[in-house]
């Protein structure tokens, strides 16, 4: 049996948040995250690349307004804006992963593959959208956007306008996660699930399957096809080496290893917020508590060294 390790970037891995988005900075960042991920396979592991799109899909929202405003082209639904950021993103890790393997004068194939991930239109999430999505408003102009397209706007905590809001649904299913099993355990290198995956959900009655506006969490959601793939591990890459408790403070701690008791201790303790580390550690949790042999949260630097990242397991 091959070793197989699911590696979950950050879209802000590829885009920095203090870049304008360039083509060129976007390459360089992915290609650089690419050849640090190298390592793995010399180990020996199969590699699944999963991604995230919150500056990506933020910019193809601001293109849906701005198209529609001054030519009236007409605006494309979120899981259009997810589906399209997931093939651009795909797209770029494909070819930079293919130009890291050539420097390291590995042969693999790479492939990128549209991902939808299912969920439960009954999720309690729905009636209490929380995942802010597209560009700031002006309150006056959110008002009006949100009488005129039954839309939810919420004030930014940072007092910078009032931004759309939808449902942020648990994951179900990744749709496809057979054909992400069989071409990883035939050695390609496979990017799937970014930006979460596309939310779809089945009618009941009919079983047709239908797009919800929605954006599901990319670490969660990439636990979950870890889980369904039988990963051996399940990779996190965020902008610190290790997760800390006490974080930012005099006496924050680096955790180089942590159980999924600790963790969960310390998440209830509010250690872990819901806007950084919070979601990372419960993805982490829900793949080791279902099978999953470790998860390891750390840099793109530090990936490579040895022991790198916080470990959790069992």
């Amino acid at each position: 049996m091959k070793k197989i390790a699911v590696v979950a970037f950050g879209g802000n891995a590829l885009l920095r948040g203090n870049e304008i988005g360039t083509i060129e900075q976007q390459e360089k960042h992915t290609l650089d995250a690419c050849a640090k991920i190298i390592g793995l396979i010399r180990k020996g592991y199969e590699l699944v690349i999963t991604h995230g799109n919150g500056p990506q899909v933020g910019n193809i929202l601001l293109r849906n307004e701005a198209g529609y405003n001054q030519f009236k082209i007409p605006k494309m639904p979120l899981d259009i804006c997810v589906a399209d950021s997931q093939g651009g993103i795909g797209y770029m890790i494909d070819r930079q992963m293919r130009n890291a393997l050539n420097m390291a004068d590995i042969k693999k194939n790479v492939v990128a593959i549209i991902t939808e991930v299912l969920v439960d239109i009954h999720d309690s999430a729905f009636s209490n959208p929380t995942k802010p999505i597209g560009p700031y408003y002006l309150k006056e102009e959110a008002d009006l956007l949100a009488k005129a397209n039954n839309w939810v706007f919420k004030e930014d905590p940072r007092k910078r306008g009032w931004r759309k809001v939808v449902a942020s649904p648990k994951p179900v299913d990744v749709m496809n996660y057979q054909v992400v099993k069989d071409l990883v355990e035939k050695g390609h290198i496979v990017i799937a699930a970014g930006g979460g995956g596309i939310p779809v959900y089945l009618h009941e009655d009919s079983k047709y399957l239908e797009a919800i506006e929605a954006v599901i969490d990319k670490d969660l959601a990439s636990a979950l096809l870890a889980r369904l793939i039988n990963a051996d591990r399940f990779y996190i890459i965020t902008d610190v080496p290790k997760v800390f408790i006490n974080f930012n403070k005099p006496n924050q701690k680096a955790l180089d290893h942590l159980t999924v008791a600790e963790a969960e201790k310390y998440f209830e303790q509010g250690e872990f917020p819901a806007g950084s580390m919070g979601p990372k550690i419960l993805a982490t949790i829900d793949f080791v508590k279902n099978g999953g042999k470790e998860a390891i949260i750390t840099s793109e630097e530090e990936i490579e060294k040895e022991n790198s990242g916080t470990i959790i397991t069992l």
